[in-house]
């Protein structure tokens, strides 16, 4: 490749970078400022800390523009709502009062005030605070968090670039406030929020800001002739303003489509695409709207949403076909690295020819530079990480670890009627009831029970070899033995084992199958101070013994009420993991399947009657494009069904999904089979029953009245206000009552006190159906 001119070498850049620091710190500093172990003040100091040490771990790899505002204590949403001044009414006290508290308040809720509602980011596992808007908000200006970040970076003589969420992506996610009719649309709020964004542009640039960057990752989605004419009215008029930096429209997730031509013509002297292979198509869509002439075009090669290395010469390749297409063409990843964990090389127990096939954000920097200085000054200058990289690719692709000839070989003989359950629904659910003899409005929890610190300690003193097999086994079984007592004298019906021996609802199970690589450091943010270790799943997938038998079945030995099997189905097992990028998502899912239908069998033949296998990645999964939906839904649905289909029809299936919109998956929930599902439904008011409901899905559900994502204790009037709404869509008969997630992030006395209320609410409104 010929190297460009000097004048126009490419720049090496990121839309955003992992926030919690090497070793969590900023986890650690937060909620010990919610525990009163740590004042405003340290916490501040400990934040800019991380700051100042990610911005030069960037410039020290060689990255030239650093992204500044992408860092945050909650949620870039939640920032934003902050910044246009989009407080909730019922946290406006508390945001006056003390401006830090506040903003927890709306992220956490307190006992008295609820949250704001959190669901995904697009078709990713981070979650976002949904903005609450209506007729009557009143947007104002705040920008002290973006323009103090901004100058903190050049005061370090840094080239910084402010990373806000853009106008029209930012209406696009929110919804009508509590109160405000559902048919309200927050996009009819632009021209009140348009000079709130220009006096933030405004203050940014007298702060320094020579480019400013605004996230529209909304447009990669279907959009409307309206939303599309509102994109081209919105960058009409930031473009016309005489007071502002230079813009840098981004996007990422998926082709732009019909909003490429809009954002080409529209007056901002630069965009930022995705060339990853989900959004490959738009490389052609580029040239067929003439490029980018006079423009700046950031071309997102390095795919900032998986762990695996970039093939170089590929990227390379693609880099030299824009180059005909915009004035600049910088170099960044498809997305913030947000998405993947920090340092692939502080992982010591991953083999390390293994290892090389791996990229996490430090690694993905280097690669980001290597293809600016590749591009800049040819590819003689970047030979030797060519050849490294062509190597690390061939090691990968030849390896045992990426194909069993067994798994593959059952993977292909599989049939529609191993996917089909024996009997309809309707005798299902008759032999069932018989079976288990439960009450109206079944009570249960959804699985996991707190992680204590004893049971955290006991796992690590194992590990350390501080404790054998046995002691630990006995810690465990001591948990169980309390969580089944304390679920029998509250009054729940159905009961769970607690899940203490389990780490993380994905990673447990990929630890114990074929085919997956376990991190010890791998972490990533899924939402404010809650971060996963989404394990790799590298090769074919196979189970080599049972992973739960005997936790489950030792439960139900304790007690006579039903004890539910717990699983973690196919397609969250490949959401909630880094899945392989070298075969079809439904080839892999289909793998895992087959490893869990291998555990249900078990569990039956083990004597469990309910067996959860939780979904709720399934809508994150869904593709952004709705000509991608259908092909998707057909492999995840079949694949749930393969999980599960090979009971009895007296054994009760559940499903579970949480924190997503569900109205446009209603069909696939359905097309699952599962005899019962559990969905969050508490801080969207119910808003899935309705769903269900209109849709007519005949089966029985569980749309959770206890919000487990905020420290709070629900009343039992207020469970009971929601069980009623709930009835109003679902019929008694249908109806089970469940929190709307896992408890492991909580408290016990929390959590006692929320599943007493629970069940108390329970008791209420049975009477009250009984007496009418």
């Amino acid at each position: 490749m010929t190297p460009k001119s000097a004048a126009a070498a490419a720049r090496a850049t990121v839309y955003g970078y992992p926030r919690q620091g090497r070793g969590r710190e900023l986890k650690k500093a937060i909620e010990g400022y919610w525990k009163a172990r740590v004042d405003a003040d340290t916490l501040r100091t400990t934040a800019a800390e991380l700051r100042r040490t990610d911005w030069r771990q960037l410039t020290d790899a060689g990255i030239h523009e650093v992204p500044t505002g992408d860092f945050s204590y909650y949620d870039h949403v939640l920032d934003t709502s902050v910044m246009v001044g989009a407080i909730p009414e019922r946290h406006r006290a508390a945001v006056e009062l003390d401006a830090l508290d506040g903003y927890f308040a709306m992220a956490r809720g307190t006992q008295d005030v609820a949250p704001l509602e959190m669901t995904k980011w697009f078709d990713t596992n981070y979650h976002y605070l949904v903005p609450e808007l209506g007729p009557d908000t009143v947007f104002t200006t705040d920008s002290t968090k973006q323009v103090a970040e901004l100058k903190e970076a050049l005061a370090l003589g840094l080239t910084a670039r402010p990373v806000l969420v853009g106008p029209v992506t930012y209406l696009l996610l929110a919804k009508p406030a509590p109160g405000v009719p559902t048919d309200f649309d927050p996009l009819t709020l632009l021209d009140r929020l348009l000079p709130v964004y220009a006096e933030v542009l405004a203050d940014l640039r007298a702060a320094g800001a020579e480019w400013v960057q605004l996230d529209e990752p909304a447009l990669v989605q279907d959009r409307t002739p309206a939303e599309l004419s509102a994109t081209t009215r919105t960058y009409r008029d930031l473009g016309a303003l005489t007071d502002r930096p230079k813009l840098l429209v981004a996007s990422y997730f998926d082709r732009l489509g019909d909003a490429l031509p809009v954002l080409a013509k529209a007056p901002v002297e630069g965009l930022a695409l995705d060339f990853t292979e989900s959004a490959a198509a738009n490389l052609d869509a580029l040239a067929a709207v003439g490029g980018l002439p006079g423009k700046r075009l950031v071309a997102g090669v390095v795919n900032g949403r998986n762990v695996w290395v970039n093939d170089l010469t590929k990227s390379l390749a693609t880099l030299g076909t824009l180059l005909g297409l915009a004035d600049r063409v910088d170099v960044a990843a498809s997305c913030s690295l947000l998405h993947v964990p920090l340092d692939a090389a502080v992982e010591r127990d991953i083999e390390p020819q293994i290892l090389r096939w791996l990229a996490f954000a430090r690694q993905k920097t280097a690669e980001i530079v290597t293809l600016a200085k590749g591009l800049t000054q040819g590819t003689d200058t970047i030979a030797a990480e060519l050849a490294a990289n062509r190597a690390d690719l061939a090691s990968r692709a030849g390896s045992a670890l990426t194909s069993d000839p067994a798994v593959r070989a059952r993977a292909a003989a599989v049939t529609d009627a191993d996917a089909r359950r024996s009997r309809p629904y309707a005798e299902r659910t008759a032999a069932q009831r018989a079976h288990l003899g439960l009450p109206p409005l079944p009570t249960t929890t959804i699985g996991s029970f707190p992680q204590t610190a004893e049971l955290r300690t006991a796992r690590a003193d194992l590990r350390a070899r501080r404790i054998d097999t046995v002691g630990y086994e006995e810690r465990i079984k001591a948990e169980i033995g309390e969580v089944i007592s304390f679920q029998e004298k509250t009054g729940l019906d159905v009961l769970v084992h607690g899940e203490p021996e389990r780490n993380d609802m994905v990673q447990y199970f990929a630890e114990q199958l074929t085919g997956y690589l376990a991190t010890q450091h791998g972490w990533v943010q899924s939402y404010g101070t809650r971060y996963v270790r989404p394990p790799i799943l590298a090769g074919d997938i196979s189970r080599p013994e049972p992973m739960t038998v005997r936790w489950t079945t030792y439960a139900q030995s304790l007690t006579s009420r039903p004890v539910k099997g717990m699983l973690t189905g196919p397609v969250t097992m490949l959401a909630w993991s880094f899945v392989r990028d070298d075969q079809p998502l439904g080839d892999t899912a289909r793998q895992v399947a087959l490893a869990l239908r291998d555990e249900v069998n078990d569990l039956e033949t083990a004597g469990t009657s309910v067996i959860q296998v939780d979904e709720p990645a399934l809508r994150e999964t869904l593709p952004l494009r709705a000509a991608d939906r259908e092909a998707y839904l057909a492999w995840a649905t079949e694949a749930f069904r393969l999980t599960t289909a090979g009971v009895r029809p007296e054994t009760q299936v559940h499903t579970h999904m949480c924190y997503a919109e569900f109205g446009d998956i209603v069909q696939a929930i359905d097309d699952l089979d599962a005899d019962v599902i559990s969905l969050e439904a508490a801080r969207s008011h119910m808003q899935v029953a309705r769903e269900l409901a209109e849709h007519g899905y005949p089966r029985e559900a569980g749309p959770g009245v206890y919000d487990i994502h905020s420290p709070r204790v629900p009343s039992t009037a207020e469970a009971a206000a929601l069980l009623r709404k709930g009835l109003e869509a679902i019929p008694a008969e249908r109806l089970w009552v469940n929190p709307d997630c896992g408890l492991k992030t909580r408290g016990w006395p929390e959590t006692r006190a929320s599943l007493e209320n629970l069940v108390a609410a329970a008791r209420t409104v049975r009477e009250e159906l009984a007496g009418s």
